[in-house]
């Protein structure tokens, strides 16, 4: 069923089919958010879903649900990181009995490419997440960050720059 058609439904009161938009777009929203904050942060996606219970009913465009949706994730989002840097850092904890010699690798490689994307500017950062992580087209990215589709086009190749040059500071090759 269509995003277009559930929003109707939504509108209408039923609540299956705002239970099936969740299904349908709580991975999605889940995986934005931690991109964008380097780590899963269920207050920031719960946060979103109440954003859309409450915005719902105001959505006069029901077929441009999707860019509504990261919008909403997106302000978020940018309220969480601007909350982030007004804090001091916590102290890295650390632990032992990890896992082992072949996931141990591929667990640096994750976390590499993690951290470089997190050491990113948060708009870089965003367009890459949006665009290559979430595979939504230019336009889409473009109505979620409020700016043309040629920003989006240009952040995307400064992203794709810093996070290569990143990667190759950081070691990874691969």
């Amino acid at each position: 069923m269509s995003d277009e058609l559930l929003v109707i439904r939504c509108r209408l009161g039923e609540r299956e089919a705002f239970a099936e938009l969740v299904r349908a777009w709580h991975p999605a929203i889940e995986r934005y958010v931690g991109r964008m904050l380097g780590g899963p942060d269920d207050d920031v996606v719960q946060e979103i879903w109440l954003a859309v219970v409450r915005g719902l009913p105001r959505l006069r465009q029901p077929e441009r649900f999707t860019p509504w949706l990261f919008t909403l994730a997106r302000r978020a989002v940018m309220n969480r990181l601007r909350d982030q840097y007004a804090r001091p850092e916590p102290e890295p904890i650390d632990g032992d009995g990890g896992p082992g010699p072949d996931e141990a690798e591929q667990v640096v490689n994750r976390e590499t490419i993690a951290g470089a994307l997190a050491a990113l500017p948060a708009r870089e950062r965003e367009v890459l997440v949006l665009f290559h992580l979430e595979d939504l087209p230019l336009e889409t990215c473009a109505q979620i960050c409020a700016v043309p589709v040629g920003t989006v086009k240009s952040r995307l190749n400064r992203a794709r720059m810093l996070l290569r040059r990143e990667l190759v500071r950081k070691g990874f090759e691969g």
